[in-house]
């Protein structure tokens, strides 16, 4: 079995609100907001870049109101990782057996995405862009 290439990982922070975040990385160290989704009282979710690192701030309600049921097995985590991978086909072969919290689908922003709770309790969303 082809185990699949991973290209990229990006931690995902979950916040309360993204505006006191945004202070802190975009005010206050520089980081560029790369991608934003509007909510009714600010953003719900955004991606920060600065000196080649990129990180996600999401908030817990928009977390909670994930169609693809990854709130479900929400422990309270403050964190997440994001993988970009060459195949989600190869990822879901490779990690047949273990626990998933978000089944596969599709996203907004292109990509098939299957998230899964690590061993040591952590969430870790796989992601294959169409491009």
């Amino acid at each position: 079995m082809t185990s699949p290439v991973c290209q990229k990982a990006t931690p995902v922070l979950f916040v309360e609100t993204i505006a006191p975040s945004l202070a802190f990385w975009r005010d206050r160290l520089g980081f560029a907001i790369t991608a934003e989704v509007p909510g009714e009282d600010g953003p719900v979710f955004v991606i920060l870049s600065g000196n080649g690192i990129e990180l996600m701030l999401q908030t817990t309600a928009s977390l909670a109101a994930d169609p693809n049921g990854a709130a479900l097995a929400w422990r309270g985590d403050r964190s997440c990782l994001f993988i970009e991978v060459d195949s989600i086909d190869a990822l879901a072969l490779t990690m047949e057996g273990c626990e998933i919290v978000a089944p596969r689908h599709e996203t907004f922003y292109g990509a098939t995405e299957i998230g899964y709770r690590e061993p040591g309790g952590h969430f870790v969303t796989f992601a294959q862009f169409h491009r």
